[in-house]
């Protein structure tokens, strides 16, 4: 079985990351290649070989949202067709809206190629901010794959619509906690994440920051794009919580899992989320998690079945639901023992079973 897992690039990001764990997982049992669109050093580690356009694209464009995506990329499908023709590819997977919009023109050339189109965010992201300017293109590719993959019931609802043959696949964990667990007495509250101000809800997370009891703090982990950064600074300022907030950068491995370790609960506050990696980690180190209702927190959570779930962009309720657990350490254990019973869902083995199921499907 020759896979070739397509990106378009290998910079920091759940996507990428997510997409790097799971091939590397898969090249445990096949023939894995991974191919970019851009020919950036690549931040996580690789266990398959990596191919990079002939004529490679502007690392400066992270994830393209733009209109016209068949036109603008024709160079690099071009070369992405000559690479699955004459590498005699068995199956591809197309990450994110750009590559799912490559399907119909792969399986037009190669119709017994297996097409998977993989949704990282949920569809209300996908349908109204990110590809609105390639909707069409974006509808055709996921009619076009064999199989799309979501990430969420929710997901699953409404990309059915597009494809009959669409299922529900977790993302795995992907930093294992290997029996450590968080220290549920440190004064410290956790939060991973990129430094995007919109999405990820850092205006709401500083906010919460000034809630806090004078000897408690908020540890980040994560970092992002200039003007990002600069209103991460200006926030603390300006709401007065600099004192408040332990600023780690963006942390991999060992440092990671000590940032969960360190921590007595786990918080989130994005507008939007697909099926947040950061939060299955959490979970996996026992952290009892509190998190502004999304469609990738609510299944996490499971309607609060394993953590406080609260309402959207409501940084007062949120606030509620982090003292709760701030004044309780009983109840900090009992959610830290329901968060290790969830993160049993998102082990490796069970998911990338569901993986090769879909790989080894006839197109």
């Amino acid at each position: 079985m020759k896979v070739l897992i397509v990106v378009e690039n290998l910079i920091m990001g759940g996507l990428k990351r997510v997409t790097t764990v799971i091939g590397n997982e898969l090249a445990r049992q096949m023939d894995v290649t991974y191919y970019s669109l851009a020919e950036t050093p690549a931040f996580y580690a690789l266990r398959a070989p990596l191919l990079v356009t002939s004529q490679p694209i502007s690392p400066s464009v992270t994830n393209y949202f733009g209109d016209r995506p068949l036109e603008n990329y024709q160079p690099q499908l071009t070369d992405l067709l000559r690479t699955l023709t004459t590498g005699q590819y068995d199956s591809v997977i197309l990450p994110g809206g750009l590559l799912i919009s490559f399907a119909p023109v792969i399986k037009a050339q190669l119709p017994q190629l297996n097409v998977i189109a993989w949704i990282h965010n949920n569809f209300k992201t996908y349908f109204e901010q990110y590809y609105v300017q390639m909707l069409p293109e974006l509808r055709a590719g996921l009619a076009a794959a064999d199989t799309v993959v979501v990430l969420t019931d929710s997901d699953l609802a409404n990309y059915a619509q597009f494809n009959p043959h669409t299922v529900k696949i977790y993302n795995p964990q992907t930093l294992g906690a290997a029996g450590q667990r968080a220290d549920l007495q440190s004064h410290t509250i956790a939060f991973t994440g990129r430094i995007d101000i919109q999405h990820k809800g850092i205006d709401y997370l500083l906010e919460l920051a000034r809630w806090l009891p004078r000897d408690w703090q908020l540890t980040i982990a994560g970092h992002g794009k200039p003007a990002d950064m600069a209103t991460f600074k200006w926030l603390q300022r300006e709401l007065g919580v600099s004192h408040r907030i332990i600023y780690r950068g963006a942390l991999q491995d060992q440092a990671l899992r000590r940032h969960y370790q360190r921590a007595s609960i786990f918080v989130m506050t994005s507008r939007w989320e697909g099926l947040p990696l950061v939060m299955g980690e959490a979970m996996g180190f026992g952290l009892p998690v509190a998190a502004m209702e999304n469609t990738g927190s609510a299944e996490y959570l499971q309607r609060g079945q394993h953590g406080l779930l609260t309402a959207a962009q409501d940084v007062a309720a949120l606030w509620q639901a982090v003292d709760l657990l701030i004044e309780n350490p009983m109840l900090r254990q009992r959610y830290a023992q329901r968060s290790l019973e969830r993160a049993k869902d998102f082990q490796m083995p069970r998911i990338i079973g569901q993986w090769q199921r879909v790989l080894t499907q006839s197109a």
